[in-house]
């Protein structure tokens, strides 16, 4: 079996200061998979397992190209867990939030950004299908033409998560 964030620290990878969410269970990743259709890859239940859900203590990720957010980097407030309030499955989740926001329907909102709504982080199925191991997209909402503009992240969610880096990284 493969593991998973090689080289990363899940016990510290998490703000311990908001309160401690449901254990995640197999049942609830079923039932998250049925509800939005797509398989879940096995690293994003990997840390969900440590943390089902939360705030990260890195929240940002370098990117090669300005966003609405900065010239080389996009933020994260949380990820998303399962079965829980505010999860991927939630009445308030990724259905919704596609829905809500005009985000493209090409898989699962992951992450709450900074805005509020008007960007978001995304599991992107739109290669793999939707048992494929996604790619990891930032989709902005606040564009001059007025559609979401995708920015590709990582090549899966285990990069993504390694490649998180500390907000004093950047220049602000």
């Amino acid at each position: 079996m493969k593991k998973y964030f090689e080289g990363i620290d899940l016990k510290t990878f998490w703000n311990e200061d908001d309160e401690s969410p449901k254990q995640l269970t197999e049942e609830m990743v079923e039932k998250a998979e049925n509800k939005l259709g797509y398989k879940l890859p096995k690293s994003f239940i990997e840390l969900m397992k440590s943390r089902n859900g939360g705030y990260p203590i890195k929240t940002c990720f370098p990117t090669n190209k300005k966003t609405s957010w900065a010239d080389d980097h996009i933020a994260i407030e949380t990820i998303s867990g399962i079965g829980v309030e505010y999860g991927i499955d939630d009445e308030f989740g990724s259905c919704y939030l596609i829905e809500e926001w005009g985000y493209p329907d090409i898989g699962i909102v992951i992450c709450g950004c900074p805005s509020a709504g008007h960007d978001t982080v995304m599991l992107d199925y739109s290669d793999c299908g939707e048992k494929g191991e996604p790619k990891v997209v930032h989709v902005d909402t606040e564009t001059k033409n007025g559609a979401p503009e995708m920015t590709f992240l990582a090549k899966n969610f285990e990069t993504f998560i390694k490649g998180l880096m500390s907000d004093t990284d950047f220049e602000v």
